[in-house]
Formats: structure tokens, sequence, C-alpha cells
């Protein structure tokens, strides 16, 4: 775990060595905006990819700024430049807001209803431990609910957690609508599910101001907890939305490639890159993507990542009224191999 954390401060590190002189632009509504631009054109890692021409964005903004104009109409024009981008991570922070691209999850299925969950399937009786809720279905599947990577889990937390659901046949792990939170938590999880060091993925860091100036990109591996630790080793459903994102992201993407798992749902959120932040010269914050995370076969997962083949489900809302989770039956079924009928608009 530490190898990892301390790999990512490197990246980082190398991602910051050709850092923007904010000293370069005035304080002016004007320099603000040249320095916010310059900032993301040279150290933004995803222009490329999601094909944004960044120029042409400058030309269409730069007409709306003026030095007479006042620092809430400046932000407001700087944050719909940002979310050009559309990525959950781009924010601008003043004293008087945060911009944030909701896009990314808006226009999309929710996909989760906690209510549902809770009332019909756990029948409000579940445990509760480091940020976990847990219990075991009527069909003897174990059910584990992390809503925020943010939570931290324990090792002996997980140790109870497990032991406890070690009777059931499978386990359902439900990351719907987790927007992600601390990648030292990803590790901390997949560790009790593999067997033999792994390779979780590969991050890459911008190495100079070009929008396609990137390093060759880093492996790095994931180890099985320490001996003692209780491990699991039968299948896994992972149900994800598209309000998955982030670390949470990170998790499907590795947790897809194990053995005898299985990506339920939808595609999730993205958000695959390592958020870096920045200051203006009026003292106001950008942070953004400055470092891709790829997962273990070099494949971007900024876009998000699809279900399984064949496990591709939504919330139904119909059956939702009468008590059904279909994407939770889904997993249900498939872990007890038992008959499924839905059909996915």
């Amino acid at each position: 775990m530490i190898r990892i954390c301390y790999l990512m401060m490197l990246v980082l590190l190398a991602a910051t060595t050709s850092c923007h002189k904010l000293e370069s632009w005035s304080d002016s509504q004007h320099g603000n905006f040249e320095a916010l631009w310059s900032i993301m054109d040279q150290h933004y890692c995803f222009f490329t990819e999601k094909g944004v021409d960044w120029d042409e964005i400058h030309s269409r903004y730069v007409a709306k700024v003026s030095d007479d104009m006042t620092d809430k109409e400046l932000f407001y024009v700087c944050a719909d430049m940002l979310n050009e981008l559309r990525d959950g991570h781009t924010n601008l922070s003043s004293s008087f807001n945060v911009s944030y691209y909701r896009k990314w999850w808006s226009d999309y299925p929710e996909n989760y209803n906690a209510r549902l969950v809770e009332e019909h399937y756990l029948n409000f009786n579940y445990l509760s431990a480091g940020g976990m809720d847990y219990a075991i279905l009527p069909q003897n599947v174990g059910y584990m609910r992390y809503s925020s990577f943010n939570s931290m889990v324990g090792e002996s937390n997980l140790d109870q957690i497990l032991l406890h659901l070690n009777v059931c046949d499978g386990l359902i792990i439900d990351v719907r609508d987790n927007g992600g939170g601390s990648m030292t938590n990803v590790e901390t999880i997949v560790r009790r599910f593999i067997t033999e060091r792994t390779l979780a993925g590969y991050i890459s860091h911008k190495t100079g101001p070009g929008h396609d100036d990137f390093s060759e990109p880093y492996a790095y591996y994931y180890d099985p907890a320490e001996a003692g630790r209780i491990m699991w080793g039968k299948p896994v459903v992972v149900l994800a939305s598209r309000g998955t994102f982030s670390a949470a992201n990170n998790f499907v993407s590795i947790m897809q490639y194990r053995p005898n798992t299985v990506i339920a749902g939808s595609t999730t959120g993205g958000g695959s890159g390592m958020p870096f932040n920045s200051e203006l010269p009026n003292g106001w914050g950008i942070r953004f993507s400055a470092c891709s995370v790829l997962d273990a076969k070099g494949n971007t997962t900024e876009q998000g990542i699809e279900p399984t083949p064949g496990c591709a489900v939504d919330l139904d809302p119909v059956q939702a009224l009468d008590g059904h989770d279909t994407i939770l039956d889904f997993a249900i079924s498939y872990l007890t191999g038992t008959s499924f009928a839905y059909n996915r608009q």
C-alpha cells in the first residue's frame, strides 16, 4: 500500500515540474482568465482523448471577458469554459462558489435507490463497519454496500465483515452512486480478493506543455492481504452505476479482471484522472485531472467502465414500485443460478 501511494506522489511531482508561473499574469479579469486557460492548456491530461479544441474554446470565451466585469460574472464565464471539458474532476473554487460539471451523471438513469434496498432486501436489518453496510440475503448471498471511498475501512473491519459473510455462496459489492475518495481504500479492499501480486493498472503523467506530452505508463501492483487475514475466493458481482466515479471507478476497473467476478448495472461515470490543484492570481483555486490512470490492459477508463457482457441492467422504475431492484435481482440470480427476466430499454 505504501508503494502505490509513493508512486502516485512521484507521478504528481513529475507532473508539476513545468508549473506555470502565475506572476506572468496580472490580477485583472483578463489576466485571471488567461492564467486559468494557460494552466489547463499545459497540464490538463484529457484534451486529445475527449476531442476538445482548447484553442477554439479560448477564442469563444475570451470574447466574453472584460476588465470591468464583476468577479461573479468572470467566475461564471470561466466555469462555463471548464464545463466544455465534461470532467467531474475539474472545479473552480472562489470564496462565493465552486463550479462543478454535473452532466457526467445527471443525463443518465440514477440506478440506485437506498430506501428500496434497505427496506425490501435488508429489512432495515444489517450491520455496519468501516463505512460498509453488510448482510446475508435470504438466498444465502452476501451483500456489502460501500457508499464512499472517503470512509476509511480498516483491516479488522474487513476481517469481521468477510468472516460474517463467509457462509455465503457468493458476494455482491454495491458501489452504485459511490463518488470516490481515497485510493488507499481501493487497495485495502482489493487485496482481500486476490491471491497473488496483481497488476492493478498504469499511471501516465504530463512531461511537457503539449496536449500529447505524456510519460510512458508506470505499472502499479497490489499484493494480497498479509497472512492471517480473512480472504474471499468465491464469486463476486460488483454493482455499478453512472454515479460510480473516481476512486470507485478505479475499484471497478481493477475488479473487472478478477476471476469469478462480473460487473453488473450500467457504465460507470469515469473520472480516472488523478486531480491536481493550482491557483489563479486572484486566489481562486483550480482542480483538474493531471495524470491519466489506465486499467491493467492499458485501456483508459476516463469515459467509464462498461458492465461485463450480458450484465448490463438498469433500475426499472415500474418494478421498483413493487419493491424490486432489478440490478440487485440480476446479481442474486447470477450468483444463485436462477432465471432472471428483464428487458433493458
